[in-house]
């Protein structure tokens, strides 16, 4: 049997992994991955054999993963949150078209927009979208504009990867360009280490999280017009009402 599952285990912990896609781990004899995911899941899944490849290296990991399954290995293709969100399932399926004896199949998992959310209280209760903040496979140009796009269509708009060592300053630029259309009052939050050790959330406003320290393991939560703080947390009404 040619077959890969092409697995999201969610933000972290094992606790966060779906049911279905631990059964997928389970019936499988190979698990691949980036080394930081592959160190997620190798101390409750301790009987498979286990492959891994550096940050960049995405390629060659797929058609590591392909290669495997022609040898009549069940492999899992694993991705941190959702497979399919910044995930590895669109490579997958391209690189697939090379090996068409192998069946794919995409297990979901809790991407960190979800499970952040969870942690800061109710802020994607509305409409919503999700920008990367990396310009590794995204030029800034576009980054920028779909920044603008969607807060002059107030949404509540989640930055993955906000900053890193060479896009220090990645996050300002970002707040700076949402304060055309959002004001600086405007209900934010981020959240770092979801699901893992160290998970912690915070609530702030945008012009703080302009000047706040964030890195690549923090998701960033910013409201629309409506977003308020209750109690501590961040919530965006449903819409039908105003309370």
């Amino acid at each position: 049997m040619n077959k890969i599952y092409v697995v999201g285990i969610g933000p972290g912990g094992r606790e966060q992994m779906t049911e279905r896609a631990a059964e997928a781990l389970k019936a499988s004899d190979v698990i691949i991955g980036y080394t930081v995911y592959v160190d997620l899941v190798k101390d409750n899944f301790s009987d498979k054999e286990f492959l891994t490849t550096p940050m960049k290296r995405e390629t060659e990991r797929c058609v590591m993963a392909f290669e495997e399954a022609m040898k009549g290995k069940i492999v899992s293709m694993i991705c941190s949150g959702d497979a399919g969100v910044y995930g590895m399932a669109g490579l997958m399926y391209e690189i697939g078209v090379r090996y068409p004896e192998v069946e794919l199949e995409i297990v979901p998992g809790v991407t960190a927009a979800l499970a952040g959310a969870a942690v800061l209280g109710a802020p994607l209760i509305h409409d919503f979208c999700l920008i990367s903040l990396s310009d590794l496979l995204t030029p800034w140009e576009k980054i920028e504009a779909r920044l603008l796009g969607a807060s002059q269509a107030d949404f509540v708009i989640c930055l993955y990867n906000p900053s890193s060592k060479k896009r220090h300053d990645y996050l300002q630029k970002a707040c700076d360009l949402m304060m055309r259309y959002k004001a600086p009052e405007t209900v934010c939050g981020i959240v770092a280490n979801i699901g893992r050790e160290g998970e912690a959330g915070r609530v702030m406003s945008l012009k703080e999280l302009r000047d706040t320290p964030v890195d690549m393991f923090t998701t960033v939560f910013v409201g629309n017009s409506q977003t308020k703080e209750i109690n501590g947390k961040m919530v965006t009404p449903r819409g039908y009402r105003n309370v």
